[in-house]
């Protein structure tokens, strides 16, 4: 079989890279033990870029699943909203290390802000880095910075985390649990929507709660994306997407990037690495058989996430590949998971 370049829509490297400002974003460079994506290893895994996401994170804010676990059941805690300004603050920090990165790459990484740029570097080994915000709290409710960032290249943006902001509820980590939790967009979430919508950039609903995705359906002129979710229906997890969603996502042609989060994977819901890649194939072939093959790709959570030992890091992709073809999807269906369904959905969403 043919091993094509995997397009993903997810990662938290720019945070692991933050959080170690002490070593340099040289790190990146040199192929690592640790976290999930640097560059050598991106190259052996055939990883052609993805979502880079900057995610601004609550000071001194740490849970334990453990501690929060009863029998097969879980409910994380959330933190608090955060300050817009320092939550700018960090975002523009973080940003500006994605184009550092860029500029110290030596032509190996480009930021990516239109489809034509991102075929080319999928097309001649560049690493296509796309850059995103997780969690709209950087976001002034004028939306002069939207403007400014969008103009430095943010082309995707996730209304919320799971924690609560000016623009909506996002989910709590909860197992078992329906994505049903909280009400939905603000009117300030409902602008946030319609212009995303006239800028181009890409509105991902990822970590939002059911009322304000069918808010997102009901406003939105682009597809439907989730960047990094599963399939509640095999994982009952708050995060996950039911049917309802999963077909609203087809009717609008958009895509469902599935995360390799073991507890967003497991049918229990638990934190066991111990699972085969044919956990995250499973989750795959459920969208692809019930929805279309041209809603369903990847969105790993690399750098953000535990996932299955039977990956273990970006390296593990051409392995994913495999598996897929070993349950029977053919080479046009998995270059479609691998990379084209999000070239279509990024497509119809940038201006």
């Amino acid at each position: 079989m043919n091993i094509f370049p995997t397009f993903d829509g997810h990662n938290d490297t720019l945070l692991r890279l933050q959080e170690n400002e002490s070593t340099g974003l040289q790190q990146f460079f040199r192929e690592s033990t640790t976290g999930h994506i640097d560059l050598p290893r991106a190259h052996k895994g055939k990883f052609g870029g993805g979502f880079f996401a900057v995610f601004t994170p609550n000071e001194n804010y740490e849970v334990a699943p453990d501690k929060f676990v009863t029998g097969n059941s879980y409910d994380l805690p959330l933190p608090p909203q955060i300050d817009q300004q320092m939550a700018l603050a960090f975002t523009t920090r973080v940003a500006a290390n994605l184009f550092k990165l860029e500029r110290a790459s030596s032509g190996k990484l480009k930021v990516v802000k239109n489809t034509e740029e991102l075929i080319y570097c999928l097309k001649n080994q560049i690493l296509a880095a796309l850059f995103h915000i997780e969690g709209a709290e950087a976001i002034d409710t004028n939306f002069d910075s939207l403007h400014l960032l969008y103009k430095a290249g943010l082309r995707s943006l996730g209304i919320t985390w799971s924690r609560p902001n000016v623009y909506g509820e996002g989910v709590p980590f909860r197992y078992p649990s329906t994505p049903d939790i909280g009400q939905g967009l603000t009117d300030h979430g409902k602008a946030l929507v319609r212009e995303c919508n006239d800028l181009g950039i890409m509105v991902d609903t990822t970590h939002l709660n059911e009322k304000g995705f069918w808010d997102v359906v009901e406003l939105s002129d682009s597809p439907i994306v989730a960047t990094h979710s599963n399939v509640h229906a095999i994982c009952a997890i708050s995060r996950n997407l039911t049917d309802k969603q999963l077909q609203a996502i087809k009717e609008t042609n958009g895509v469902v990037g599935i995360n390799y989060a073991i507890n967003m994977l497991r049918e229990d819901g638990g934190f066991d690495t111990n699972i085969p890649l044919e956990t995250i194939v499973k989750h795959i072939a459920y969208i692809a058989e019930n929805f279309g093959i041209d809603h369903v790709a990847l969105g790993s959570d690399f750098d953000g996430t535990t996932v299955p030992d039977s990956l273990k890091d970006v390296q593990g992709l051409p392995n994913l590949q495999q598996a897929l073809s070993n349950y029977g999807f053919t080479n046009e269906e998995i270059e479609k998971i691998a990379y084209k369904n999000w070239v279509r959905v990024l497509g119809a969403s940038w201006k």
